[in-house]
């Protein structure tokens, strides 16, 4: 499966909520061999609101950063506070600063495709050629595309898939056969014209 060694991994194929919580478990069982760095999105736990942001939760250091504004029960629109999410972003790019094996990121969505949001944390792990896993709605892959200018791998959602992406991209850094890249970065890794 050539989507396995591809250093970026968007997961696709259930709700945001479903895939939250497939990379809340699979970074607490990666938590003991792998340096994690990122963040999970965990529900606000407010009853009868229409948005669903809550918090980031960040994968190094635990902290909860706010995500929502609450605009009260019965309200039918979400406002995000983007405040928060470039506070959670700067946190993982000190994380990915301190060293890690693998960069988590919740999802790449609006407030990313404004530059705002998680973008300098996607693009500290981008420009550091470091594995990186997220999640991003076909609503926003054209938008995904152009930020990332390279080619990703597009996986399930499936902790299974995951898993093999996760061990076959170690299993290259490990042995050396992604040196190269690494110390380029994004430079060889843009799409190909075929």
């Amino acid at each position: 499966m050539e989507d396995t060694t591809k250093i970026i991994a968007v997961v696709r194929g259930a709700s945001n909520a479903e895939i939250q919580v497939m990379f809340r478990s699979l970074s607490d069982k990666w938590r003991s061999d792998v340096r994690l760095a990122g963040l999970v999105a965990e529900n606000h736990g407010l009853a009868d609101r229409h948005c669903q942001a809550g918090y980031l939760r960040n994968l190094t250091t635990g902290a909860r950063f706010s995500i929502f504004h609450d605009l009260g029960p019965g309200v039918p629109m979400c406002h995000l506070d983007g405040i928060g999410a470039v506070a959670a972003a700067a946190a993982v790019q000190s994380d990915i600063a301190a060293g890690c094996d693998l960069v988590l990121l919740n999802k790449f969505g609006k407030l990313e495709i404004a530059g705002d949001g998680l973008a300098s944390a996607f693009r500290a792990a981008i420009t550091a050629g470091l594995p990186l896993l997220t999640s991003v709605s076909p609503a926003h892959d054209e938008a995904w595309r152009r930020f990332l200018g390279q080619e990703f791998a597009v996986l399930p959602a499936d902790p299974a898939a995951i898993e093999l992406w996760r061990h076959a991209v170690q299993t290259e850094i490990r042995g050396g056969l992604r040196t190269e890249r690494l110390a380029l970065g994004p430079i060889l890794a843009m799409p190909s014209d075929e």
